[in-house]
């Protein structure tokens, strides 16, 4: 393999096989029920031999196919336990590998990227890829100063698969139901589709990451490596020796799994804060546990940009949530834009709707959990379900698209961590507006107070405009 099926044809052809290998496996399902197997039976054994299929072929595509799959791998903890057990490895084998390109081709690239004599920046490199991801590999090597490097060359044809992946799998999105009912593709795969260009340019992705690095220089709890060279196609930066998050998933223990849940959620909610953007790609293939117990983040081709931090009517609808003022939410989410339509909307209900899923929050410390997530996933897919119901009549705002898809990536790692942690008092710290208000003082100069009221509006148009 020396670079990506580019042709639309041959890819699509793949994909293909995926719908027709279903039918085939319910056709099967169907003999067997003929035979007297049991109904359930027949239903988990379709599911697993699915998914079996799913990931092999997104796995063997590369391209927007196996990104698409590494960004499923999360929602893992939702399935149903005695579906996820088997074909948990088929889900999580996507997070760090896939085959790889031949050296001669990531020589082609190094050389049309860094010049003819891309050697002597490095004493050592490795022509053997130590990982694998969607769109590049990435190869071991020792840099000219003798650091540790990690070098990312992106596959030939990686723009052309993605786009027409993309497209495809918006066909086909009915058949990710059959590994996740209730699971709507359609607005994941359109999501991924505008942040191609983004992913597809490593120099974008290295400015990215070195205001990452900048913003938690001498952090002791997360480490971002610095780049040392970059172009369109190639990216340079320092290694990172640790512990994969997938491997701590697998086998860590709960001491473990607690700290790296610990180290992720304080990434999610003060990276805006301090880097004005969000890791926006929360599959653990992104992330180890160094030595020292720092969470060290990688991939920084996909972020959210969020000038001024998240935004603090957020964190202040999160906190009423908690506090049970319905009516102060409901006019929230209205002013938002994340309800529309009939202004009779009965604000307990919606609350009702909300406050199941802020449970971490309201105590000290939580424990996510599969069962946890399970039981969120099968409140709101059900149909009977009122959380269902009153899920028809709201809407997200295309501006907090990226956020919640990542948020709810993040959700899904934790719980498949069960980690524990002090998770509120993490948003009580970095996400601003959920901490309870310091009251004013009595005396207060009116010329202050107008002042901050007039800053905040600043604040305020600003987010507009972005």
């Amino acid at each position: 393999m020396t670079e990506i099926p580019r042709g639309a044809v041959a890819r699509t052809a793949r994909l293909a096989s995926l719908p027709l290998g279903l039918a085939g496996r319910a056709a099967l399902g169907l003999g067997k029920r003929v035979t007297g197997m049991a109904a359930d039976v027949v239903s988990a054994d379709v599911q697993r031999r699915t998914a079996e299929h799913l990931f092999s072929v997104l796995g063997q595509l590369k391209g927007g196919a196996m990104k698409m799959g590494q960004a499923l791998s999360v929602f893992e903890a939702a399935l149903p336990e005695e579906l996820a057990g088997p074909y948990r490895a088929a889900l999580t084998k996507l997070q760090e590998a896939a085959p790889p390109l031949p050296a001669a081709s990531v020589h082609k690239v190094l050389a049309e990227s860094l010049g003819a004599d891309w050697r002597d920046l490095f004493t050592e490199f490795d022509d053997k890829p130590a990982a694998a991801a969607s769109i590049g590999q990435v190869h071991r090597g020792v840099w000219a100063d003798g650091r540790q490097v990690a070098v990312k060359v992106q596959y030939p044809g990686a723009g052309e698969a993605l786009r027409s992946d993309l497209n495809q799998l918006a066909r086909f999105a009915g058949l990710f139901k059959a590994i996740q009912p209730g699971l709507d593709v359609k607005p994941l795969v359109q999501e991924i589709r505008d942040r191609v260009t983004e992913e597809l340019d490593y120099e974008l992705e290295a400015r990215s990451q070195t205001a990452f690095a900048a913003a938690f220089a001498g952090d002791p709890d997360i480490f971002v490596p610095e780049v040392l060279a970059s172009s369109p196609r190639v990216l340079v930066t320092e290694w990172v020796d640790g512990i994969p998050l997938s491997t701590i998933i697998a086998s860590g223990t709960e001491e473990e799994r607690d700290h790296a849940g610990e180290r992720m959620a304080l990434l999610h909610f003060s990276a805006p804060a301090r880097a004005e953007m969000l890791h926006a790609d929360p599959h653990p293939g992104n992330f180890r546990i160094l030595a020292d117990g720092r969470l060290g983040v990688l991939d920084f081709g996909a972020v959210a940009r969020l000038p001024g931090g998240h935004p603090e009517v957020i964190g202040r609808l999160t906190r009423l949530a908690l506090a049970g003022d319905a009516q102060a939410v409901l006019a929230g989410l209205q002013g938002e834009g994340f309800i529309k339509g009939d202004p009779k909307i009965d604000a307990e209900a919606v609350l009702a709707y909300i406050r199941p899923m802020l449970d971490p929050l309201a105590e000290d410390e939580f424990r996510f959990s599969r069962a946890w997530l399970r039981a969120e996933a099968g409140r709101l897919a059900n149909p009977k379900s009122p959380a269902y119901t009153m899920s028809r009549q709201l809407n997200l705002p295309p501006s907090y698209m990226l956020t919640h898809r990542v948020t709810l990536g993040s959700i899904g790692v934790l719980c498949q961590l069960e980690a524990k942690a002090p998770y509120r008092s993490i948003l009580e710290r970095w996400l601003p507006g959920f901490a309870e208000p310091e009251p004013e003082p009595e005396n207060a100069p009116r010329a202050v107070v107008k002042r901050a009221t007039k800053s905040t509006r600043r604040r305020k148009t600003a987010e507009d405009a972005a």
